[in-house]
């Protein structure tokens, strides 16, 4: 599998030290990893606007102009997959990790092993996160866990995706699907439910688990209970 880290830190021999360790750590595991370096938070959310496929972030806490944990928070807003570490001098901000899911803390000087025993915590994450779905929705990028998608309807020119929130955008549902894995079963022309959620099916209408009710195409009773029986 093949990884974006992303090293943010202001000082550059932190930052060239810590892009070499990078580095080893994707040599030695065999795996190939795209490297970028920033001088600063602000310098990353520039890039992040145009380019939000980041898998892992090393992010320095003390920085001039917006620090760490600010840009994490900033981050957190649309993004849930990308795995941020902490890489700090002090210990004074731990607590504040928790409001961004931090993956870990690393107290400077780093050591090889621990940034290495830390990458492959996030690596491991990010495999069984599984797919992301990019979501286009005019003020941004939104990257949403596919395993988070309880189902997606279709009105018109748009869908909806239903994840906690709902998203609603402009693309076909057939291109929803290709997107998708085997947990998910298309419903006709209009919808698509991931089979996990489901409650109940019944002749007319499927039932989730959190009581949403999605009409059943006549005919399609069977190969509902059919793909349910075959995710067992």
């Amino acid at each position: 599998m093949d990884y974006q880290i992303a090293v943010c830190d202001d000082r550059a021999a932190d930052r060239d030290y810590m892009a070499s360790l990078v580095r080893r750590w994707a040599r030695e595991r065999g795996r190939r990893a795209e490297l970028g370096q920033f001088v600063s938070a602000e310098s990353f959310l520039f890039q992040y606007e145009e380019r939000r496929g980041w898998d892992i972030l090393l992010l320095d806490i003390e920085m001039d102009g917006m620090d760490g944990v600010s840009l994490a928070k900033r981050l957190r807003r649309d993004n849930e997959t990308l795995q941020i570490v902490f890489v700090t001098g002090y210990s004074d901000y731990i607590s504040e990790g928790y409001e961004v899911s931090a993956l870990h803390y690393l107290v400077k000087p780093v050591k090889e092993e621990k940034l290495f025993a830390v990458l492959d915590r996030a690596a491991e994450r990010l495999r069984r996160a599984g797919r992301v779905l990019s979501l286009d929705l005019g003020g941004g990028m939104v990257r949403l866990p596919v395993d988070r998608i309880r189902y997606v309807d279709v009105r018109l020119n748009y869908v909806t995706i239903h994840a906690g929130e709902d998203y609603t955008v402009k693309m076909s549902l057939g291109r929803v699907a290709e997107a998708l894995d085997e947990r998910f079963f298309r419903v006709g022309r209009s919808a698509i439910v991931n089979l996990t959620c489901i409650a109940r099916v019944t002749k007319t209408d499927i039932t989730l688990q959190d009581g949403a009710v999605i009409p059943l195409p006549r005919g399609a009773y069977e190969s509902v209970n059919r793909a349910i029986i075959a995710m067992e």
